[in-house]
């Protein structure tokens, strides 16, 4: 196995172990959860636009985005995903993406998705090289999706979730690792209106969601960790140049629904304690979380502020047929550092459409570097 393969390990951890900050840690602000993997976004399309999905048109991905779109897709489509993870370090790990939905009838709809991280095989050693184990890493979650609609322009979703993550069973860097799982649930509302203006129209979305609201993860005997529970707001504003063809602006907003860490007092040789000077104690439950951490970070509303990630996309269509993306996401450095370019691209011959995106970093030590995504959707409606 390649040298590199370790620093997958590292990455790793960090994205599905990040566990509540030990009281050494009081500098770093970052809101920390499990599970990260849930929120990696795995269709091209929604990547193209850097992550601003939620007021494009609907289609089987939308199931990841907000669920409640399934009822203005076509009556029934499926849609394959892949993407070459983290491929500067490693050569042998991918993310993979499968999803489908159907119309039940003229008010109700369902979607079924499921989607997995391989990590490859990874090595476990000690401080001194020395070969512990060989793991297969991986993780995987499993959706399932009922949408009704409300009227012409709205609907409601609500997601059951089936999580599991598997990245080793043993010691690593005296980090005592095995297999845990969890069960989520979201809820999401979406509006979506085409509104006569003039010769040719205009369109208006907005969408709401609330994500991966569930049991705690228990990743060592030690601690556990929030899930990443996830508000999103986004929305869309289409243009039509022609009947044909149209321009959409995007704008989606997240935040975390997680405890923001406290800032801890010092003793007399400036060591932190374990009393809270600032903030609260990141030690809740779950229902309390979602409310308090409007409100609990040490830096007040400023801090609040920078919580939220912002991403803003466009999507230019040419007849309904091809497709060219671009978008720009960003997250507050002290935050996470999350910042990139998108460009993506399109093409549809009924009733197959192919998309692609590549992601260009703009802040350093980004670790999804050069990423490209690819999927292909298939369109099973009768015309």
């Amino acid at each position: 196995m390649k040298p590199t393969i370790y620093l997958t390990v590292f990455y790793a951890v960090c994205m599905v172990c990040c566990c509540q900050k030990s009281f050494g840690q009081q500098d770093n602000r970052v809101v920390s959860t499990g599970a990260g993997f849930l929120l990696l976004s795995p269709d091209a399309r929604n990547a193209g636009v850097a992550e601003a999905g939620t007021g494009l048109t609907a289609d089987a991905n939308s199931a990841f985005i907000n669920a409640a779109k399934l009822m203005f897709a076509d009556k029934m489509g499926i849609s394959v995903s892949y993407t070459p993870w983290m491929k500067e370090l490693s050569k042998d790990s991918h993310l993979g993406y499968i999803t489908a939905y159907r119309h039940l009838n003229e008010r109700e709809a369902i979607g079924l998705s499921i989607k997995y991280l391989d990590l490859g095989m990874i090595n476990f050693r000690n401080e001194a090289g020395e070969m512990l184990q060989q793991y297969k890493a991986n993780e995987f979650a499993i959706d399932a999706s009922y949408s009704r609609k409300f009227g012409e322009n709205f609907a409601i979703a609500l997601t059951g979730r089936y999580f599991q993550s598997d990245i080793g069973s043993g010691t690593y860097n005296n980090l005592l690792l095995k297999k845990t799982d969890a069960f989520a649930a979201d809820i999401a509302f979406y509006s979506d209106k085409d509104t006569p203006s003039g010769k040719y129209g205009r369109r208006f979305a907005w969408g709401l969601a609330l994500s991966n609201i569930g049991t705690k993860l228990k990743y060592n005997e030690v601690q556990t960790t929030f899930m990443p529970m996830n508000l999103r707001i986004g929305a869309g504003y289409t243009l039509y140049a022609t009947p044909e063809n149209s321009l959409t602006v995007l704008l989606d907003v997240n935040k975390l629904l997680a405890p923001t860490p406290p800032k801890y007092k010092t003793d007399l040789d400036g060591n932190p304690t374990s009393q809270i000077e600032k903030g609260k104690d990141p030690n809740r439950s779950v229902a309390s979380s979602l409310f308090t951490s409007f409100y609990d970070a040490p830096g007040g509303f400023k801090e609040e502020m920078s919580e939220f990630t912002i991403a803003g996309g466009l999507e230019f269509s040419y007849y309904s047929q091809f497709f060219i993306r671009t978008g720009y996401f960003y997250e507050d450095p002290e935050k996470g550092n999350r910042q990139h370019f998108a460009a993506g691209l399109g093409f549809v011959a009924r009733p197959i459409r192919v998309d692609l995106s590549y992601i260009f970093p703009s802040a350093e030590r980004y670790v999804m570097r050069n990423t490209m995504k690819f999927t292909l959707s298939y369109n099973l409606s009768k015309r």
